[in-house]
């Protein structure tokens, strides 16, 4: 018998999605003035730093956007076409920004060896003062989309977006002041290879995250052998098999699972399934399980193999 757990609280992720698509909505309008104000900075005072963060920023507002477009997506119901719904969408945005993100990165790189090679001047107190105001504009839309990024890889790309635009806009200010009383021109395409670096750091982490979520692999957090035994600790398991552990999107798992016991009735399984179901749902995390559970005497592999079957007209 098959039975799907029905133990997500959708009513409350619904709500959690409309307030995020909210704060998506207002900080992507605060950054877009923004990056008009700052590139226009940047032309003027013919630094590197704020032109590359500008850029940065510009990928933060079609990051922000995409995001917002994917949350709304994501509220659409179930159908036949898309059992799942929408979740994926926000895997997909994800892997774009965290691509954008590569890119960005490797132009900060070309620009800055080229600002070495062959210094331009700038206006030291221009960039510390647009720094300084960058800092505290990306602060508060970072803050704005924290809230459910540990829990959602679209909304965490957006937030990592913004982070490395609060920690590059601070060090774009540092690296100002320092100009300033030394004359170290050189330190601005240096901080702009710095902020390369951060972006790229931050890129990988998200990216090996939706490679494991598009291969389907199991969580990294998810041990398979204490799964297996924990499961069956439950009372009346007696063993557990084709065993298969993905994810949807960062927050969502799936599970499915042959589950072995003995001969009863069709309410006593009922009771197992409740019991395995609570087990998944309270220390894994895993709140979609489908269970097929099936008398002793059946074939057992912990990890069936899922090669394409035979052709049925071949000939022997």
């Amino acid at each position: 018998m098959h039975s799907p757990s029905q133990l997500h609280p959708h009513a409350h992720l619904s709500d959690l999605t409309k307030q995020a698509s909210l704060r998506l909505r207002l900080s992507l309008l605060i950054t877009l003035a923004f990056v008009i104000f700052e590139a226009a900075a940047g032309l003027w005072s013919h630094s590197l730093a704020l032109l590359s963060d500008a850029g940065h920023n510009l990928t933060d507002v079609i990051a922000l956007g995409l995001s917002w477009y994917a949350i709304r997506l994501s509220l659409q119901p179930a159908n036949a076409r898309r059992t799942y719904g929408y979740h994926r969408v926000g895997i997909l945005v994800a892997l774009v920004n965290s691509t954008t993100l590569v890119l960005i990165a490797l132009g900060i790189f070309y620009e800055a060896i080229q600002r070495l090679i062959t210094p331009a001047p700038l206006s030291a107190p221009v960039l510390a003062g647009v720094g300084f105001l960058a800092f505290f504009v990306n602060g508060v839309t970072a803050w704005l989309v924290k809230k459910g990024s540990e829990h959602d890889l679209n909304l965490r790309s957006a937030f990592v977006h913004l982070m490395g635009d609060v920690f590059s806009t601070l060090g774009a200010a540092v690296a100002g002041l320092v100009i300033i009383f030394t004359r170290w021109s050189w330190l601005d395409p240096l901080v702009s290879i710095l902020i390369g670096v951060l972006i790229l750091w931050n890129a990988w982490g998200i990216l090996r995250e939706i490679v494991d979520i598009l291969l389907e692999n199991t969580p990294r957090d998810i041990d398979l052998g204490q799964l297996v035994n924990d499961l069956e600790q439950v009372e009346g398991v007696l063993r557990v098999h084709d065993l298969h552990v993905w994810s949807i999107n960062q927050s969502m798992r799936t599970l499915s699972a042959h589950i072995v016991t003995g001969d009863m009735s069709l309410s006593d399984g009922g009771a197992i399934q409740q019991g395995v179901n609570r087990v998944l749902q309270q220390k894994y995390g895993i709140s979609h399980a489908t269970l097929q559970l099936e008398c002793e005497g059946c074939g057992f592999a912990l990890y069936c193999n899922l090669a394409e079957p035979a052709d049925p007209g071949a000939q022997d």
